[in-house]
């Protein structure tokens, strides 16, 4: 089992939100819990390619981008400002989604940017403590702890 203190969380996050389509994989190595980035062209180091199957490091496979959608969804209705709120979630209709609402917020409600981040942050990480758990890397016991000291912050 790997301790839960000694993860990158935020690296974790990263990878398990990744959606591109560019031919690389985010691993992490069961024994010391460090994510590193792999492409054919540059391997892990980024200097000597290798073939992922001579690795022995654990495929990280991307959290579907409904699930990230709906964290700007939830936030969109969770603020107490009902018009930013409104206008918030009339960005995430058709393609672009993601976009519009970076936009959005950040040009129409810089107020809100810090309570976006900890809403999506704090989901992030506790996405990947629950990949680690699935994964069998971490003890139910750790990722309960973490949920109790990581709740859902309260929006503003």
């Amino acid at each position: 089992m790997l301790d839960l203190g000694a993860i990158h969380l935020d690296e974790l996050a990263t990878a398990l939100a990744d959606q591109t389509d560019y031919d690389h994989r985010w691993l992490l190595n069961p024994r010391t819990g460090e994510v590193a980035f792999w492409t054919s062209d540059t391997g892990i180091d980024g200097e000597n390619p290798v073939e992922i199957d001579e690795l022995d490091l654990i495929p990280i496979d991307p959290i579907p981008s409904y699930v990230w959608y709906q964290d700007m969804a939830d936030f969109a209705e969770g603020i107490s400002d009902a018009a930013a709120g409104r206008r918030l979630a009339g960005a995430l209709h058709g393609r672009g989604a993601f976009r519009r609402f970076k936009n959005e917020l950040y040009e129409g409600f810089p107020e809100l940017i810090s309570s976006w981040h900890t809403l999506r942050d704090v989901r992030a990480q506790r996405r990947a403590v629950d990949w680690l758990l699935d994964q069998g890397l971490i003890a139910e016991n750790a990722a309960e702890t973490f949920r109790a000291d990581h709740p859902e912050p309260d929006l503003l």
